[in-house]
């Protein structure tokens, strides 16, 4: 059985073992980067500084948090503080004039169209021959 993954591993100009030798090199290597502890990578004093400041937040809204109903009693909902604005009476105005427009020149002050073109545009599709 090991001699069939062994010929099953071989690299062509090098003897039958290389191919599991390098097999179990890359296996070890894989397996050494999985076991390796995150502060070889800088990771472990980030994230212990990162808990520290957690921590610290937590500490001073646990403390807020103590001090708050003895600060000052809340405001009633906004509902309760909404007050009706005063009715203004309104006094007629006069109908507002409506704004004038450009004049618009008549049909025959038109450019007239020139002479449609022989030619199709670059971005047509040509039609089928």
């Amino acid at each position: 059985m090991l001699q069939e993954i062994a010929a099953t591993l071989t690299i062509p100009g090098l003897p039958d073992w290389s191919g599991l030798v390098v097999l179990v090199l890359l296996t070890l290597v894989g397996l050494a980067y999985l076991l390796m502890p995150f502060s070889v990578f800088g990771l472990k004093g980030r994230l212990d500084a990162i808990e520290a400041q957690l921590d610290e937040v937590q500490a001073e809204l646990r403390t807020l948090s103590i001090r708050l109903p003895d600060a000052a009693p809340r405001r009633a909902p906004v509902e309760d503080d909404w007050a009706e604005p005063p009715q203004m009476t309104r006094q007629p105005v006069d109908a507002p004039t409506p704004r004038s427009r450009p004049p618009v020149p008549p049909p025959a002050a038109w450019p007239e169209r020139g002479p449609a073109r022989s030619e199709p545009r670059l971005d047509w599709p040509r039609p089928p021959r």
